[in-house]
């Protein structure tokens, strides 16, 4: 072989190494964004999800990978600052989770990959072209909660006897929050129950919100996202002062005084997550890894709200909720 085409020959292989591989060779870890929308006493249960299954793939954090951790703590502001940042400190794959998130990441680059690891309807939202084929530099797994916004109100029935009117509280510069308050009302509609619609941009919305809806409604359904997850605790105290029991879309929310939550495991999904993490890192395009959907809904009930709302649980929920609070 002439030495010439040698040359050639290694340069073209150079080009097709693997991300990962790459880095390493020129002395700097693989490294991850991970921009958490929430504080991280709220996303941490997702984070170790997200670690371990690296981990098990063979990314060992600070030995074969590096990870950037940034916490938006409920202020969607700063999502703009940590996409800058992410992309000035040249990280090799993002993960985030949200609709709000991902937008300001998808605004600031459309060149590194960007993995939500849950998303609602990132198809209406056009975070991806479709499920089968995102298209683009973002890909990940959505929580499909639109769609089971009339399961929870189902829940709330038959754990309130004689309900007729829910309050709907939800982060209305979200634009998934705006969907699933469509759905929930359509919903709503069909069980025959009155729905009032309660919007908050602001931690500082909250206590007015629950001043204006504790004497018009008898329970209430929270809109899961950053801002209702960072503000969780307040939100049940209130609720339980203004005796209305609450459904929530995740278990972080019952865990911190709401009564009920189902929908998708949010560890599992940010578990899930770190395969497409891997096989980015590995050489694969986002553009080529479909959009991924939960393969379990999970109730969670908190029996220690439902004595402090005077509520009894019936038995038929209790045998089959995934897990029970105490």
């Amino acid at each position: 072989m002439k030495r010439r085409d040698f040359i050639t020959r290694l340069s073209g292989a150079a080009v097709a190494w693997p991300l990962a591989a790459r880095a390493q060779q020129a002395g700097k870890l693989p490294t991850i964004g991970f921009l958490g929308p929430n504080t991280f006493a709220a996303g941490s249960e997702w984070v170790a999800a997200l670690v371990q299954r690296l981990r098990e793939l063979g990314w060992i954090e600070n030995r074969t990978i590096a990870i950037e951790y940034r916490w938006a703590e409920g202020r969607e502001e700063r999502f703009t600052e940590i996409a800058a940042e992410f992309i000035l400190r040249k990280v090799d794959v993002i993960v985030t989770s949200g609709t709000p998130a991902t937008m300001a990441l998808m605004q600031a680059t459309s060149v590194t990959p960007i993995v939500f690891a849950t998303a609602g309807d990132p198809v209406g939202n056009k975070l991806v072209a479709s499920l089968a084929r995102p298209g683009g530099n973002v890909t990940g797994l959505s929580v499909q909660s639109a769609d089971i916004a009339g399961k929870r109100l189902e829940l709330l029935r038959e754990v309130v006897p004689g309900l007729v009117r829910v309050a709907i509280m939800g982060n209305v510069d979200n634009p998934f929050t705006v969907l699933e308050l469509d759905e929930v009302r359509t919903a709503a509609g069909k069980l025959g129950l009155e729905v009032a619609t309660f919007g908050i941009r602001r931690a500082q919305d909250i206590v007015p919100a629950f001043e204006a809806l504790k004497s018009r409604s008898e329970a209430l359904y929270v809109c899961t996202d950053a801002l209702a997850g960072t503000n969780r605790i307040r939100i049940n105290i209130l609720a339980v002062g203004a005796r209305l029991p609450t459904m929530h879309g995740s278990r972080d929310y019952v865990e911190a005084g709401g009564l009920m939550s189902y929908g998708a495991n949010y560890p599992s999904l940010f578990r899930r997550s770190a395969d497409y993490v891997d096989k980015i890192l590995r050489g694969a395009k986002p553009a080529s890894l479909p959009v991924e959907q939960p393969t379990k809904f999970d109730l969670i009930i908190n029996l220690t709200a439902a004595k402090a709302l005077g509520l009894t649980v019936p038995a038929s929920l209790l045998a089959v909720a995934d897990e029970l609070i105490e």
